[in-house]
């Protein structure tokens, strides 16, 4: 089969690889219809998480059920479905306790309980690093799903794929975003990042009763976007001190929720870089600070974007004299996907209305390119696996170890 396999950071090509098999009777295999190029894989793509072979990326699609395994009860063959980015065993503790990002089992080779730079993570991650399981992921034409009964939803044919692809991931995560900060209604959200997490939160923000929605992003393209999709109110912090303006549009105090939808590779300057150097920092946590100033006393920041190493000068006395709360981590999907697909059927939400660019898979490298260097406007790219479909230059399979 053809899939976006990366090599080296940096180098993401559109491969030959072998078609996945059933290994264990609770694996489907699933034909992809369509899959999406994430924010988070642009930090495997820059080597900020760190990848040492060959893997088939990509940790945000759906498809049709191609093949089944004797075990499995809830799907057949030719169900369509859309599949959460999380790997959830369904029947460890913390699976049955609503929190299947730290599933106990479907880690099997880096899981452990001290979330440790290197080991110890917690559930795999469909195409995220051997770190996060190692199991291949469905920036593919097939892909195979194990635990098949526990994750997968499936979708009414009414429904096209772009409507319901960012179930599997980022409006959950935006979903999360806001439901950790148990809004009650009235409260002003700022949101640090206007990419597709930050767009999905925005929308989140709206639907669970926020009176005001500040964007906050360093591009005006998108800006734009957000203007358009969610009707928000925009800051760029090139043009404004965006604390400071926050603080004039809250009566001196703040956002009553902040939302950290960026990680730890924003825009940084040589002294940032530098810093980062000298204390052995991966990337950088300067919007994360913005987002601690920016919220008011006792306030919630809700951190989506993905941080991998310690930091240096970490602001605990900020946090501790302001009395915030902090809320963080992989988005628990199977927690709200089923509310979430009821909000899309019932025309609630609009997802896809973000969605900038549809390219065929064999288009991948290109693909990558302008949504990490920020070209084209990218906002999100949505990939097609059969569409176009390219033989390759190399017809030997890269091999990749599942």
């Amino acid at each position: 089969m053809k899939a976006a396999v990366f090599h080296k950071p940096g180098d993401i090509r559109y491969d030959t690889v072998e078609d996945p098999r059933l290994l264990q009777d609770s694996d489907v295999i699933l034909k992809v219809t369509s899959t999406a190029i994430c924010g988070s894989d642009l930090h495997i793509l820059s080597g900020g998480v760190p990848q040492p072979k060959p893997m088939v990326m990509g940790h945000e699609f759906m498809g049709i059920v191609e093949e089944v395994g004797k075990g499995v009860k809830n799907l057949k063959k030719g169900d369509r479905v859309v599949v959460p980015f999380p790997i959830s065993c369904g029947h460890c503790f913390f699976c049955q306790h609503d929190a299947s990002p730290a599933c106990e089992n479907s880690n099997y080779k880096h899981y452990g309980p001290n979330g440790d730079m290197a080991d110890q993570k917690g559930a795999a991650l469909f195409g995220y690093t051997d770190l996060y399981g190692g199991y291949s992921g469905g920036q593919a034409e097939y892909v195979r799903v194990p635990y098949a009964d526990i994750s997968p939803r499936i979708v009414p044919d009414n429904m096209s794929d772009e409507q319901v692809l960012f179930l599997t991931d980022i409006f959950p995560t935006g979903w999360s975003a806001i439901d950790w900060a148990q809004l009650k209604g009235g409260e002003v959200v700022a949101i640090f990042g206007s990419g597709p997490v930050g767009l999905m939160a925005q929308k989140a923000a709206w639907i669970n009763g926020a009176s005001r929605v500040i964007a906050i992003d360093p591009l005006n393209y998108r800006l734009d976007k957000a203007r358009a999709v969610n009707k928000v109110e925009t800051l760029n912090p090139n043009e404004v001190d965006v604390v400071e303006a926050i603080r004039e549009m809250t009566g001196g105090r703040g956002a009553d929720v902040c939302v950290e939808a960026v990680g730890f590779e924003p825009e940084r300057n040589i002294v940032d870089k530098a810093k980062a150097l000298i204390n052995f920092e991966v990337g950088s946590m300067k919007v994360l600070d913005l987002a601690f100033r920016a919220v008011r006393r006792m306030g919630t920041v809700s951190i989506m974007g993905v941080y991998g190493s310690t930091y240096d000068n970490f602001p605990l006395h900020r946090l501790f004299d302001k009395g915030i709360t902090l809320k963080m981590g992989q988005a628990p999907v199977l927690n709200y996907i089923d509310h979430l697909i009821e909000l899309v059927k019932t025309e609630k939400v609009v997802l896809d209305d973000i969605i900038t660019h549809t390219l065929p898979l064999s288009e991948v490298t290109h693909g990558y390119e302008i949504f990490d260097k920020k070209q084209e406007d990218c906002v999100k790219v949505v990939l097609k696996p059969w569409e176009q479909r390219k033989e390759t230059e190399n017809t030997e399979p890269v091999k990749i170890e599942n």
